[in-house]
């Protein structure tokens, strides 16, 4: 019922679509989103969650999920992130995916929802130490099309790696096209 409603709300109500998918098969990866230049973003997330019927996580520091919106947080794929022990980010994150069995961590690379220069390359080195592939989902308002890439493993040459991926977000325009990461 929940997924009927999503897609009236999406398709029929919001004129969006989702173009491309995500095999079911792939049950760990880095999902690249951009560009992520308004709370908008969110809603749209869930929607594709929604419909795909795919599981789709997000990270937050531990404290978010204490009473009272800790279950509410894992419901929507929230994982409390435990930065003890010394870990760092990037260490924390991958040593979530090798204790889960299905984990797509979506991240926006672009770190807020204002004017960018550069993009954060943490899902980079996240995906390369889970040894996971990397996603790219475009939120693209002018198409009104959530676009999602085909899985690419990371190589560990970034410069080369990100160069392919930064193709899938050509012409992608965000809800604020100013604050979006230029190509």
């Amino acid at each position: 019922m929940k997924k009927q409603l999503y897609k009236w709300l999406f398709y029929d109500l919001m004129g969006w679509r989702i173009v491309g998918s995500i095999d079911n098969d792939v049950k760990k990866c880095v999902m690249m989103v951009m560009p992520h230049t308004s709370n908008h973003d969110f809603y749209l997330g869930i929607f594709t969650r929604g419909i795909t019927g795919l599981d789709m996580h997000w990270v937050g520091k531990k404290e978010l999920f204490q009473f009272p919106f800790g279950f509410y947080f894992k419901y929507m794929g929230g994982e409390p992130l435990d930065r003890s022990g010394g870990l760092n980010k990037v260490d924390s994150i991958a040593t979530i995916f090798q204790k889960k069995a299905v984990f797509r961590l979506a991240v926006a690379p672009e770190g807020t929802r204002k004017k960018v220069t550069e993009i954060r390359t943490g899902f980079y080195y996240i995906a390369l130490k889970a040894n996971v592939p990397i996603i790219p989902v475009a939120f693209d308002f002018g198409k009104k099309q959530v676009r999602l890439g085909s899985p690419m493993l990371p190589t560990g040459n970034i410069e080369a790696d990100l160069n392919s991926l930064k193709q899938h977000f050509v012409g992608v325009a965000g809800k604020i096209p100013a604050n979006g990461f230029q190509l």
